[in-house]
């Protein structure tokens, strides 16, 4: 495991298994929405994307948390060695992102770039819940499952299942 991709719908509890995964393995995190987003909340240029992911993708361990431009979300599924798909039921995805929300008020939410604003995230982020079935269905499923023959894949459905696994690897960070 140095090349882990973690990635699912919003508010599913990928930056706090990350923050988790990388405390436990000395690993490096990589937040995409780091270099997906300048300060101000606005998309980062393409060309400067790309040159950044790049860079990632190409050095010997990393944690990435999120999924980016399509494009690169597939470098990252090819790249990795160790895949981690969570894959909450929505309710709890649309649960989890008013909870960031609001928590998001007092306290800047994890994984969250400096700067930018929690509510125009939120808003993006229900958004994105909303788009959801078109890209995370049966045929993504399936997907992974050709690929696990390669590698390691850990597919994550229930909030239950993501305190287990986090506490495979720390005694930190329960979701709820």
């Amino acid at each position: 495991m140095n090349k882990i991709a973690v990635f699912g719908k919003p508010g599913s509890g990928k930056s706090t298994l990350c923050k988790n995964l990388a405390s436990a393995t000395g690993i490096t995190l990589h937040a995409l929405d780091s270099i997906v987003y300048q300060k101000n909340g606005d998309l980062v240029d393409r060309e400067t994307f790309n040159e950044e992911h790049e860079k990632l993708l190409s050095s010997d361990s990393w944690i990435i948390d999120g999924f980016g431009p399509l494009g690169s979300f597939n470098k990252r599924l090819e790249a990795a060695d160790t895949l981690v798909y969570i894959d909450l039921p929505y309710i709890t995805s649309y649960w989890l992102v008013t909870k960031r929300l609001v928590k998001g008020l007092l306290v800047k939410p994890e994984g969250w770039p400096d700067g930018s604003s929690v509510l125009k995230g939120t808003v993006q982020s229900y958004k994105m819940l909303r788009l959801s079935p078109t890209f995370w269905n049966h045929d993504f499923r399936q997907k992974l499952e050709r690929i696990s023959e390669q590698k390691s894949v850990y597919v994550i459905r229930s909030i239950t299942e993501l305190n287990r696994f986090t506490g495979k690897y720390t005694e930190k960070g329960r979701a709820s």
